[in-house]
């Protein structure tokens, strides 16, 4: 996993981010991580300066002032990375909802098989979810029904958080106008990136919900999912995409 990027949003995440630091840079020698901490309350940021002393050639930190959301975090360290030589950008949440030990599935995907965007992926193989009640399964397996129905991406999980770039799709595509900071900032990336014509792939994944720390999904993010998608095929339609 050499010239890989992991981004790793944060905020109030101190419970669990040493843990996965340390579970990814022991399976794993080569990747570097940035963490975009949003000025976290429980002070995750300075724990993660603290590791830096130990890790030092793998871990790098991205403090912003304020809490800007979950897509503004991606992007900053988007371009963070893009100002250095990383040829491979994952993002994976930082609650170990996403096993590091797929990670290399995911980079081999884009690697190895040539791929452009992979997706660690919830529904390619029936539902992979453990200790989501049934009315998040729900929800979550319908909207990303919605969002095939109405975009016409044939991606089975449009939300999915565990995702590796190739540098040509980030350079592509205009950071600046990905607009969405939730759950549509997923599917908004993975709509661009298959309209310009990039190779998607999905493989399989588990995806286990947190054990601790509290989940950052609002109703304020469902809606933004939902009026983002109707929006984003009016621009596909508009040709402004």
């Amino acid at each position: 996993m050499r010239k890989t990027l992991i981004i790793i949003p944060t905020f109030n995440e101190i419970d669990n981010i040493e843990r996965l630091i340390r579970a990814i840079l022991t399976i794993y020698k080569s990747p570097h991580i940035l963490v975009v901490d949003d000025n976290s309350p429980d002070l995750t940021s300075e724990l993660v300066s603290s590791l830096q002393v130990e890790f030092k050639e793998n871990l790098f930190l991205l403090n912003r002032p304020i809490k800007e959301g979950l897509g503004k975090a991606y992007i900053d360290g988007f371009k963070w990375g893009l100002k250095r030589d990383y040829n491979y950008f994952i993002q994976m949440d930082a609650d170990f909802s996403h096993d590091p030990k797929s990670l290399i599935d995911l980079f081999s995907s884009c690697e190895v098989s040539g791929n452009d965007l992979t997706v660690g992926s919830r529904y390619i193989e029936g539902i992979n979810v453990i200790n989501w009640p049934i009315s998040r399964i729900l929800l979550s397996y319908f909207a990303s029904f919605y969002v095939r129905i109405i975009t016409g991406m044939p991606i089975k999980d449009p939300t999915a958080g565990f995702v590796c770039y190739k540098r040509t799709v980030l350079e592509t595509l205009n950071l600046d106008k990905i607009k969405f900071i939730g759950y549509a900032f997923q599917i908004e990336m993975k709509f661009k990136a298959f309209n310009k014509k990039f190779k998607v792939k999905e493989i399989p994944i588990i995806f286990t919900d947190r054990i601790k720390g509290e989940s950052k999904l609002t109703k304020g993010i469902i809606f933004e999912a939902v009026s983002g998608v109707i929006l984003l095929k009016l621009q596909q339609i508009l040709g402004k995409i």
